[in-house]
This record gives C-alpha cells, sequence and structure tokens, in this order.
C-alpha cells in the first residue's frame, strides 16, 4: 500500500501543481504539450519558465542579432528583406569588407529609392531558435536598429500579432513568445517624429535663403 502511494506521488504532486496553474498559462501549456514524469522535472520546468520570464522582462529574452542583444528592432510582416541600419551597423564593428554585394535598390517608408551598402549573413536567436538571415544594410536613419520581415517569421513559422505586441511561434512542444517594449516603442515614435520635424524645418530655412 505505502509503495503504490509512493510510486504515484510524483504524478499527484504534477497534476495538482498544473491543475492550479491558470489555462492560459504559459507554463501550464508547456507542461501539457510536453509532460513530464517526475517532481525533479517539474522543479527543472519552472526553473526554466522562471529564467526565460526574468529575460523577456529585462529586455534580454527578445532578440540577439551576430551574438549580441539588440534593442529597437521593428517587426514587419509586410516587409519582403531583413533590414540593417547605421547603428547597429556600426555597434557591430561591421566593415565594407564583411559587406557581399546587393545592387536591387529599396524603396523607404517615406517612398524613397534607397540604395543599399551591401548585405550580410548573421544568426538572429530569439529566445530559444536561432536562425541566420541576410540582412541588407542601408545607408538611411531610422529610430530602429533593424527589420525583422518576412523571411525570419517564415523560418520560424511564427505569427506576429500588432494587437498584442507579440510574436509567437512554436519551438518543440511548446509556443514560445516575444514580447515588444511599449516604452521601446514609444521612444522610437518620438524619435521618428523629431527626425521629421527637424528635416521639414531644415527644407523651409534653405528655401527661404
Amino acid at each position: 500500500m505505502y509503495n503504490e502511494i509512493d510510486g504515484d506521488f510524483d504524478d499527484m504532486a504534477i497534476s495538482t501543481f498544473k491543475v492550479g496553474l491558470p489555462v492560459e498559462h504559459d507554463l501550464r501549456k508547456s507542461l501539457t504539450g510536453k509532460p513530464i514524469t517526475s517532481v525533479v522535472q517539474l522543479i527543472d520546468r519552472i526553473d526554466k519558465y522562471k529564467r526565460v520570464e526574468e529575460d523577456q522582462q529585462q529586455g534580454k529574452g527578445k532578440a540577439k542579432i551576430g551574438g549580441y542583444d539588440v534593442k529597437r528592432v521593428l517587426v514587419d510582416q509586410g516587409n519582403a528583406v531583413e533590414i540593417m541600419y547605421p547603428d547597429l551597423y556600426k555597434g557591430l564593428n561591421l566593415k565594407p569588407k564583411d559587406l557581399t554585394a546587393y545592387d536591387s535598390p529599396l524603396v523607404s517608408f517615406k517612398g524613397k529609392t534607397v540604395v543599399p551598402r551591401g548585405q550580410i549573413r548573421l544568426p538572429i536567436q530569439t529566445v530559444s531558435e536561432v536562425v541566420e538571415m541576410n540582412f541588407i544594410v542601408v545607408d538611411a536613419y531610422s529610430p530602429y536598429t533593424a527589420i525583422m520581415a518576412k523571411p525570419q517569421l517564415h523560418a520560424l513559422g511564427a505569427i506576429s500579432s500588432t494587437l498584442h505586441q507579440k510574436v509567437k511561434y512554436p519551438s518543440e512542444s511548446q509556443v514560445e513568445k516575444v514580447v515588444r517594449s511599449q516604452s521601446m516603442a514609444r521612444q522610437c515614435m518620438v524619435a521618428a517624429i523629431s527626425h521629421r520635424l527637424e528635416a521639414e524645418s531644415s527644407a523651409s530655412a534653405e528655401k527661404s535663403l
């Protein structure tokens, strides 16, 4: 009798813990999608969940490009190619010799034609997945450091929601998510507006001369 109780203890503890979590809780979904068989595995899964959650809260679980944590990344599922702007190009200490030729001109958000400096292939890490992507390097202003586009989203099998400010994608038997920073988004918006106003002011001043 005691042996039977001892043998069922792990299953009982895991089941009780899982039932105590909200239905939509990510940890409960993880335990359901990828079942465990012992309390030791349960503790390991909880620890992993906490680390990922802490990383996301600290901004470390969002995106790494070329092995470095990168902020101000725009996810644009309507864009056909990944874009790298000057801030990231300089931050990664890249040189012209690191780039390969890319001759096709691009059209900016303002409708202007932009001639790329070249392209480079770099690994992108989002939480637990790593994929290599070609970045088109452009010498143009942007409040963002890079744009993640269709190729990366398709490689991850990801779905981007502008309403919920999240990107979700399957990883093993669970769903990972990347959460957008609202404060960073506001900073980028303010920077973009300030840059436009400065450009318009400079253009007006030149016309008056």
